[in-house]
C-alpha cells in the first residue's frame, strides 16, 4: 500500500471514529489535558518598550513567538526527532510585510528554528496562494526568511495535487496537495486579517486550510463555514499558531493600505483551533458567537467557543 494511500486510510478511519478522534492534542478535552499538566493554548502579548524599528519589531515577533509555544509545553510536545514538518503560513498575496496580508516572516521563520531544534529532519514551507507564488513568496518576506533557517520552500505544483476523500458535509472529495498531508506535522500559521466574505468576515486558522487545497476553491464561498469544517476535520489540526503581530482589520483578504493595519504585538498557539479563530475574531472587534465559522466549528466537535474554558496561559512579554 503506498504512502498516499496508507495515510488516506487511516484519516478516514480517524473521522469515522468520530470528533473526538480528530487530534491527541485538541482541546475538546479539556479536562483530561489539565489533568496532565498540558496547555491548551497560549496568548504572548508585548508589554515591553514599544518597538518601532523593523530590527525591534523582528525581535518583538520572534520572541512572542517563542515564548507562545515554549509555554505550551515546547515544540518536542508535537515534534519527534527525524520528523518532516510542513509550516503552513498564509503567503496568498503579494504584499510586504508591513501590510498584514500574509504571516509575518519572522514568526515563521521562528517556528523553523524551534522545529530544528526539536528534532525534525526537513521543515518544509508553502501555500497555495491567490497571487503568483513568485511574487507572493519573494515579497512577504517568508521565502528568505525560510531559506535563511534551512528550511525547503516548496512551490505548490498545480500538476501535484491529487483527489482526496474528505469525507465532510459538503467536500466529499476534493485535490490537496499530498506533500503537505503525509508531513509528520503541519504547524498552521495564518495572520488574523478582515476577509470580504458575508458569511466568514474574518480569516484565522480555519480559513488558512483552503492553502492544502487545489480545484476551483472558490466555489466553497456559496457555502463557507461548513466547506471550511470538512477541510478541518479532515486535517486534524495538532498545532495552530497565530500570527497577530500586525492584524489587517479592513479591505481583507488582500489589504493593501497601511490605514488598514493595526499593530496587536501578540501571538497565540494552541491545540484548538475553534479557539484561536474565536481569538482572532475578538481581536478583530468581532464577537465569536455571531462568526459562522466558530460557531459551526464549536458545534460539529471541532473545538471550544469559549476559549477561557480550557487550560490557558496568557503570557506578558517584554
Amino acid at each position: 500500500m503506498g504512502m498516499h494511500t496508507r495515510r488516506d486510510f487511516l484519516r478516514r478511519a480517524a473521522l469515522a471514529g468520530g470528533a473526538m478522534a480528530l487530534s491527541p492534542f485538541r482541546a475538546g478535552s479539556a479536562q483530561e489535558t489539565k489533568k496532565s499538566g498540558l496547555i491548551d493554548m497560549t496568548i504572548a502579548r508585548w508589554t515591553g518598550e514599544e518597538a518601532s524599528e523593523p530590527e525591534q519589531i523582528k525581535a518583538l515577533a520572534e520572541r512572542l513567538t517563542e515564548k507562545a509555544i515554549n509555554a505550551l509545553g515546547g515544540m518536542n510536545r508535537f515534534v519527534s526527532t527525524g520528523d518532516v514538518v510542513w509550516i503552513k503560513p498564509n503567503i496568498g498575496w503579494n504584499r510586504r510585510p508591513e501590510q498584514a496580508a500574509d504571516t509575518n516572516p519572522d514568526v515563521v521563520a521562528t517556528l523553523i528554528r524551534l522545529c530544528y531544534n526539536a528534532g525534525a529532519k526537513k521543515v518544509k514551507v508553502g501555500d497555495n496562494p491567490c497571487n503568483p507564488a513568485k511574487l507572493a513568496y519573494a515579497n512577504s518576506g517568508i521565502e528568505a526568511a525560510a531559506k535563511a533557517m534551512d528550511a525547503e520552500v516548496v512551490v505548490l505544483d498545480a500538476n501535484r495535487f491529487r483527489e482526496m476523500s474528505i469525507g465532510g458535509e459538503r467536500l466529499k472529495q476534493w485535490p490537496v496537495y499530498p506533500e503537505i498531508v503525509e508531513s509528520d506535522l503541519v504547524i498552521n500559521v495564518p495572520v488574523v486579517k478582515h476577509h470580504n466574505l458575508l458569511k466568514a468576515p474574518f480569516t484565522a486558522c480555519m480559513k488558512n486550510y483552503m492553502g492544502v487545497a487545489g480545484g476551483e476553491r472558490g466555489k466553497w464561498h456559496a457555502d463557507i463555514p461548513p466547506c471550511l469544517c470538512d477541510i478541518t476535520a479532515f486535517m486534524k489540526p495538532r498545532l495552530c499558531v497565530l500570527d497577530a503581530v500586525r492584524i489587517l482589520t479592513g479591505n481583507g483578504p488582500s489589504g493593501g493600505s497601511l490605514a488598514d493595519v493595526k499593530r496587536m504585538d501578540t501571538v497565540a498557539a494552541g491545540t484548538d483551533i475553534v479557539a484561536l479563530d474565536a481569538l482572532a475574531g475578538e481581536l478583530l472587534g468581532l464577537d465569536p458567537k455571531t462568526l459562522p465559522t466558530v460557531r459551526e466549528g464549536h458545534e460539529r466537535g471541532l473545538g471550544e467557543m469559549n476559549y477561557r474554558k480550557l487550560a490557558l496561559d496568557e503570557l506578558s512579554v517584554a
